[in-house]
């Protein structure tokens, strides 16, 4: 009996000294999957719709989307139809037509574990098809004997020019937040440059659906968005740590 009670105390020494030459981790990995949302983002455009119902000069509408593709790049699009009628020194015309704007949004922004919101930089090809009617117009005239107040009237009102499209670059700056769940409210400003234009010989291009104003001798423009999107959830994948939550 005694026998077997010195050889348990042994093997119980064993077991303790084993279990103290092993090092204790000071940092435990923590252990749990962190997963993000993937999918697609649709909604439209907030100050089209504004601008439609406050000004009887102007009726528009764009559809706004993008799909996420990795942790930090998205695909993004908008479509969009725009009318709007507007009164110059000498001239009153109204542009109208469609146009279509895809390209990608880098996220810079760094989001907590459960946040899903974006700022972002984004890219552009842009193209659109219209057509401009000149409703009115006064002929300029430097001699104004008889008609000292105003420009003499032009003739054939209400002309048509059909055919005409454009092409554009922008570059986006912007913002997405998440509102409440799966609702983001979104914002961008944006810069465009043209790169192609197809125009009426005898009347110029004023103003190009999703563009905005031309000016004359320019290639730049700018516009702007205010948004309001869905998140359809497709999947979900692990989150990849970066650099700095690993060194914590």
């Amino acid at each position: 009996m005694l026998r077997y009670f010195i050889s348990a105390i042994f093997l119980l020494g064993c077991v303790v000294g084993h279990s103290q030459n092993k090092s204790i981790d000071l940092q435990p990995k923590d252990t749990v999957v962190k997963k993000e949302s993937y999918g697609l983002r649709v909604g439209a455009d907030l100050s089209k719709l504004a601008l439609s119902f406050f000004n009887e000069d102007y009726t528009g509408l764009e559809l706004v989307g993008d799909y996420r593709l990795t942790q930090k790049l998205f695909l993004a699009a908008e479509l969009g139809n725009e009318d709007r009628t507007k009164q110059e020194d000498l001239y009153n015309f109204t542009s109208s037509g469609s146009y279509i704007k895809a390209g990608v949004d880098y996220n810079t922004y760094q989001n907590w574990y459960g946040m899903d919101n974006t700022i972002f930089l984004g890219g552009r090809y842009a193209v659109s098809t219209f057509s401009q009617t000149l409703n009115d117009y006064s002929v300029f005239d430097s001699n104004r004997y008889w008609n000292a107040e105003n420009f003499a009237d032009g003739q054939s009102p209400g002309r048509e020019f059909s055919g005409l499209n454009a092409s554009w670059l922008e570059l986006i700056f912007g913002t997405k937040v998440e509102l409440f769940a799966n609702i983001y409210l979104g914002a961008s400003v944006r810069l465009g440059f043209l790169v192609t234009q197809k125009q009426s010989e005898e009347f110029p291009t004023l103003w190009i659906p999703g563009f905005n104003k031309v000016t004359d001798g320019s290639k730049f423009g700018a516009s702007y968005n205010y948004s309001i999107s869905y998140f359809i959830p497709l999947y979900k994948k692990v989150k990849k740590s970066n650099t700095k939550e690993i060194k914590k």
